[in-house]
């Protein structure tokens, strides 16, 4: 049983873009490491219940940690978002967060999070295009994905734990883990495609302009490029070049094609 263990924490640690000696392990509590090996198997079966759950207790957890605006951008969202009721299905709950940085996400428990500083650069059409675009992630899968890697790594962590070395010092709070993997996932060109396929459409559904993807793609590479700080998760998301110079083109393309 120990074997299996290790096994599903060196696959975890590989997951992770971490690497792991098994003999490394030899020192970890057996209760830590049947925990660690516990959490690892709930990522690799975990069902969509259960990324609405820690999605749920994640969002609560980053809702804590920020300033959550109940003035005129929470009133500007929540006019904006009137008439989209689900995500996926599930039904969704709106918050602003009161920040300059320029970021957006949204989770597998219906959460969608805008910050003030995005709303501060966007049109509304610009902005309903960007939600639509994280709402995509969700719709495909993305998100979940992205969890499970979080939830493996956590679980290799939890499990050097208790083994005193360097590595055991880090954090094993499962939830600000999850968060940031919201804030920092990293995602392929054909997810990414699809997700600005996603906002692409959302726009149109909410009645704007079927440029809006592009406007907003265009909008972000040009203020990572004008930045003098550290860009923002969505920033970066939105303006690796040159991939998002062709991710442009193509929603360009896409909006010129509309009804023709």
């Amino acid at each position: 049983m120990k074997r299996s263990f290790l096994a599903l924490l060196a696959a975890a640690y590989v997951l992770s873009g971490c690497s792991i000696l098994a003999s490394g392990l030899s020192n970890v509590d057996p209760t830590t490491l049947a925990t660690a090996a516990n959490t690892a198997m709930t990522a690799l079966t975990i069902s969509d219940e259960q990324i609405a759950q820690l999605s749920a207790q994640s969002v609560a957890y980053m809702d804590s940690v920020n300033k959550v605006d109940k003035g005129a951008y929470d009133t500007r969202l929540r006019k904006l978002m009137s008439k989209v009721k689900t995500v996926n299905g599930v039904p969704i709950n709106l918050k602003v967060y009161k920040t300059n940085e320029v970021n957006a996400f949204a989770c597998g428990d219906g959460s969608i999070r805008v910050y003030s500083g995005l709303m501060d650069v966007m049109d509304d059409a610009e902005l309903m295009a960007v939600i639509g675009h994280e709402i995509g992630h969700v719709v495909n899968k993305d998100t979940k994905n992205a969890m499970k890697k979080t939830y493996m790594a956590y679980a290799a962590r939890l499990a050097l734990g208790s083994t005193g070395s360097v590595l055991g010092s880090l954090s094993t709070s499962v939830l600000g883990d999850i968060a940031q993997s919201y804030l920092n996932a990293q995602y392929s060109q054909k997810q990414e495609f699809a997700a600005d396929a996603a906002g692409f459409q959302f726009a149109i559904d909410q009645g704007y302009s079927p440029y809006s993807m592009y406007n907003s793609l265009v909008k972000l590479m040009k203020l990572n490029g004008e930045s003098s700080t550290k860009p923002s998760g969505t920033q970066t998301a939105f303006s690796s070049h040159p991939a998002t110079e062709e991710r442009a083109a193509r929603m360009k393309a896409a909006a010129e094609a509309y009804g023709k």
